[in-house]
């Protein structure tokens, strides 16, 4: 059996040992990384160009293998390794995949890593130069992320240590919804729970809503700052979130990603008093099977007894009463939340479509832009169908603009990351000029 050291070994030959600073250089190459509980997702772009220059997939992380998938323009190349490998061992055998394909040459090309972290809580409320003290604050996270911050500062750890001169950045998936009101953020509980535990409403997908409003304005050509928005990230988790003039109103998702709309294999929002009663009738155990239920064996999965998979229950929803309850059930869950935030914006300047099934499954925003009548908001024929690129397909008469807009997380880390590097050169630039 191979190690991932013989891999990495392997691979050795190729590092320059001379290699040099691209200094004075206006183009930067920005890595994004997403160390999530399970897997490892690696973006190299150049900026400010935007350009993608590579991803690198790990899957499974910690696992007694891992496949690895390397994609540059049309070339896709993939590995598989049979034994386990670490985010330390991933990251460093996925900088020798970059030189190896000359995508680098010299590790010192990278000038800066976003990593994305879902939990922030309050004390980050935008994406933040890492330091020891942040990193620190990450893990102390853990408690509101535990499948996740974990795997995230694993991740900085692993890159701090191979990429010593790169700047490291903290883009939190929760720091988007810090400018809800406690009014849209508080659970009316006991106000010392808020108080001393910081038991309130985080939101997630942070980062995905972000970018996608972004997108929107650049696409019906109107400053972010006033348009008033519903972006729908729908995948295997999901969420709705309001936005008015750039700024999160209000998110489905609340102190965990569990809440809100159906998912997957989450079960969205629940009266707990049904959890306590199942717990006194025996059918869950203790919290931690609660939890387990709540996060792994309910949602889609969980109605259908099928999949977890829209893209299956789509094929057996005509034949399968079982399977249509489910989509059906996914459907009003979300009708609901952009009931409820057209209500609260006052009306929505456009409804966007982002995540795996708003992006692919044309048949799912038909289903939902169906129900949508009563707001007088309409839907074009013609526009649904499976979309590579942004899509409007609003319909004649409409009173929100319908949008499909691919989301790009990993970029919106790497504008962040050139963001605050740039921000940094320029009180460099000053300093020296005093």
């Amino acid at each position: 059996m191979k190690s991932v050291y013989y891999y990495i070994c392997e691979l050795n030959h190729i590092i320059d040992n001379d290699s040099t600073l691209i200094g004075g250089m206006i183009m930067e190459k920005i890595l994004a990384v997403n160390s999530g509980s399970s897997t490892l997702k690696i973006r190299l772009f150049e900026m400010p160009s935007e350009k993608s220059l590579v991803s690198i997939l790990f899957d499974p992380i910690n696992a007694n293998y891992c496949n690895i998938t390397f994609k540059e323009d049309n070339f896709q190349n993939k590995l598989h390794l049979d034994t386990a490998i670490d985010y330390t061992e991933a990251i460093e055998l996925a900088l020798k995949l970059l030189k190896k394909y000359h995508v680098i040459t010299a590790f010192t090309e990278i000038h800066g890593v976003g990593h994305r972290i879902v939990a922030g809580g309050e004390k980050f409320t935008s994406s933040t130069v890492i330091t020891d003290g942040v990193l620190q604050d990450i893990e102390s996270l853990a408690e509101f992320a535990p499948l996740h911050n974990p795997a995230n500062a694993k991740g900085i750890r692993a890159t701090e240590r191979l990429l010593p001169h790169a700047r490291q950045v903290a883009v939190f998936d929760t720091s988007f919804h810090s400018s809800m009101e406690k009014k849209n953020y508080l659970y009316a509980l006991p106000y010392d729970y808020y108080r001393t535990l910081k038991v309130r409403k985080y939101g997630a997908h942070g980062t995905s809503h972000r970018y996608v409003a972004m997108q929107a304005a650049k696409l019906m050509k109107k400053p972010l700052n006033s348009l008033k928005l519903i972006t729908l990230h729908l995948g295997a988790g999901a969420s709705v979130t309001a936005i008015k003039n750039g700024k999160s109103v209000d998110t489905s998702m609340g102190f965990s990603p569990v809440s809100g709309l159906v998912m997957g294999t989450r079960s969205g929002d629940i009266d707990p008093s049904a959890l306590f009663y199942l717990m006194h009738k025996g059918a869950i155990k203790n919290i931690d099977d609660c939890l387990t239920i709540l996060n792994k064996k309910s949602g889609l999965l969980g109605i259908s007894e099928m999949s977890n998979d829209m893209r299956v229950l789509e094929e057996q929803a005509a034949s399968n009463p079982q399977v249509k309850l489910a989509i059906d059930m996914f459907v009003k869950k979300i009708i609901d939340f952009i009931g409820a935030y057209w209500l609260e914006l006052g009306g929505a300047d456009a409804l966007v479509f982002t995540g795996g099934i708003g992006e692919k499954d044309a048949a799912m925003r038909a289903r939902i832009a169906a129900k949508l009548e009563p707001l007088n908001i309409f839907p074009a024929a013609e526009g649904q169908r499976t979309a590579k690129h942004e899509l409007d397909f609003t319909g004649k008469g409409s009173a929100a603009k319908l949008l499909m807009i691919p989301t790009n997380e990993e970029l919106m880390i790497a504008r962040d990351v050139f963001s605050l590097n740039s921000a940094h050169n320029h009180d460099n630039d000053r300093e020296l000029s005093l």
